[in-house]
Order: C-alpha cells, then sequence, then structure tokens
C-alpha cells in the first residue's frame, strides 16, 4: 500500500490542472493539438509572434503543465506559496518578438494519456512529446523557415535530452539552434535527495516497476546529454535542495557543444520543493540572460 501511494506521488498522471489563460496576459494565440509518433493527442498554446524564430517550451513533471505549477489542490503540502506562471516568460519571449509554443505533456494538463503506458515515466516516453511538438512547428506552413529555440526545464529537458539520442529524434532537425536547460534532474538522483528510509524507497521502486515495466533507477536520460547538438544555457539554484552537484557536473561536461553555466542564490526557504520551485519562479521574473542566449543563437 506504502508502495503505491509513493508511486502515485511520482508516476501518476492528471495532477496538473491547466489554471491559467494567455488572454489574461493579451497575448494573441490559438489553441492547437498535435499527435505524437505512439499515437498520443497532445494540446497546447500556440502565441503568436514573429515567423522566423520560435520559442518550444517544455514543462517540469508530475504535478506542472504548461501553466506552470499551481497551489491548487496542494493543501498543507504544496511546499511553495504562490503559484508559478509560465506565461508570464511566454509574455516577454512575446514581446522580444518569438511565436511560443506551450503544451502539455502527456497526462498532463489537456494532454491524453498514452494508452499503452499511462504513466509519467520522467522523460522516457515524453521524449516522444518533445520531437511532436517540435515536428509541429517545423511541419508548419508559417514556421517551415524559422529557427527554433527550446526552452525544457526538469523533466522537460531530460525528455529533450532523450530525445536527442533517439533514432530520428531531435538531432535531424536542423532548425533547432539553442536550449535553455532549467534545473535537470532525473529519478534516481530526485529519489536519493528525497531521503525516504530504505524500505519505502524498495516499496515505491517496486510499484512503480510493475506499473511501467521499467526500473526508473537505470532508465536515466543522463546518458544522451552527450547527444545534444546545439548551444545550452543551463540554469540552476544553488540552494535547490535536490541539487546533486556531481550530476549537474557531469551533465554539463557531456555537453559538447557551446554552453554556458548560470548559477542562482536564491534565498532559501524552509520548503525543500520551494527552493527547487524559486528557479521555476525566477525564470518568470528575469528575462535578461534568455533572451541574451536565444538573441544570440535563435
Amino acid at each position: 500500500m506504502l508502495g503505491n501511494m509513493i508511486a502515485d506521488m511520482m508516476i501518476k498522471p492528471g495532477q496538473a490542472p491547466l489554471f491559467d489563460d494567455p488572454a489574461a496576459y493579451d497575448l494573441d494565440y490559438e489553441n492547437v493539438e498535435f499527435e505524437t509518433a505512439d499515437g498520443v493527442t497532445l494540446r497546447g498554446w500556440l502565441i503568436k509572434g514573429a515567423s522566423d524564430k520560435v520559442i518550444v517550451q517544455s514543462h517540469f513533471g508530475v504535478q506542472c503543465c504548461r501553466a506552470g505549477w499551481t497551489t491548487e489542490g496542494k493543501g498543507l503540502m504544496k511546499g511553495y506559496d504562490r503559484d508559478i506562471k509560465f506565461l508570464r516568460q511566454a509574455k516577454y519571449l512575446n514581446e522580444a518578438g518569438y511565436t511560443v509554443l506551450m503544451y502539455d505533456l502527456r497526462g498532463h494538463g489537456e494532454s491524453d494519456v498514452s494508452p499503452t503506458r499511462p504513466w509519467v515515466t520522467w522523460g522516457t516516453d515524453e521524449a516522444r512529446d518533445v520531437i511532436a511538438a517540435v515536428d509541429f512547428i517545423a511541419a508548419h506552413s508559417k514556421f517551415k523557415s524559422a529557427n527554433i529555440g527550446l526552452l525544457s526545464i526538469c523533466m522537460g529537458q531530460g525528455s529533450t535530452a532523450e530525445a536527442y539520442g533517439m533514432e530520428n529524434g531531435l538531432k535531424s532537425y536542423h532548425q533547432i539552434k539553442a536550449m535553455v536547460a532549467v534545473q535537470p534532474l532525473d529519478y534516481g538522483h530526485f529519489i536519493d535527495k528525497l531521503g525516504l528510509p530504505g524500505f519505502l524507497r524498495r516499496s515505491g521502486d517496486k510499484a512503480i516497476e510493475k506499473r511501467t515495466g521499467m526500473d526508473f533507477n537505470t532508465s536515466s536520460w543522463l546518458p544522451h546529454a552527450k547527444d545534444i547538438a546545439v548551444p545550452t544555457l543551463v540554469i540552476q539554484n544553488r540552494n535547490d535542495a535536490y541539487l546533486d552537484e556531481d550530476f549537474i557536473a557531469t551533465y554539463y561536461d557531456s555537453l559538447t557543444v557551446e554552453k554556458e553555466m548560470l548559477w542562482l542564490d536564491l534565498p532559501k526557504e524552509k520548503a525543500a520543493f520551494a527552493n527547487r520551485a524559486a528557479a521555476y519562479d525566477w525564470i518568470g521574473e528575469n528575462p535578461e540572460k534568455i533572451l541574451e542566449w536565444f538573441g544570440k543563437h535563435v
């Protein structure tokens, strides 16, 4: 029973309600949907800007969606005292001229759940979602000649790295010119930092493997970091309670492209999640470095 509770917390879809709307930010947009190679329908917003430069944003996992993260339904366990609204970065990117595609990964927000593996897989299956999002832009009549930038956040980044390592994956899309990677993390290192007693971790791992057929401790996307083929800016809060500096160093050292590391030193908060969420919140309020990176490459 405890194992199932842990598995629900880590991989159960449908925990991320859509709570925000581009109209509240005076953004010109349309609702869009597209299908992955394995037949999952994804839904999102296409925020209209220039036809020659597009940012594709991939959000973090489980309790997040394209709109960001909300305190709604989190109760006393919310760990952060305010909503994290990803439309803030869409707003400043759009004001800088970019079209922005914000979409829900499978099992999140308004996107469908996979009929074959209806669980969150921390990047393995979601890699197909990133490819489908980029393909939607690359195949769109308006954006066939556009440069594409990737804003990939936590599990969204893991999914992106995995997508670069796949045959016929992101490496085949020469329109992609740059990426901003926000707080990369895989399941194994997250669960290490969570500090569960050994018997609870083993119970959770067993329940997850029974549901997904995967051992999440050995299915890391990290080996695919070397396959990332575009200039990459990495953003990480030093005070993130789930930070493993060796993991970040391995990820960064694996990048064989032009790269830059931006360490944030955000004020420490009491709740562990709050110290991670602070960096997700920061990107919405601090456009300078992100605009500089995309402006240089996209």
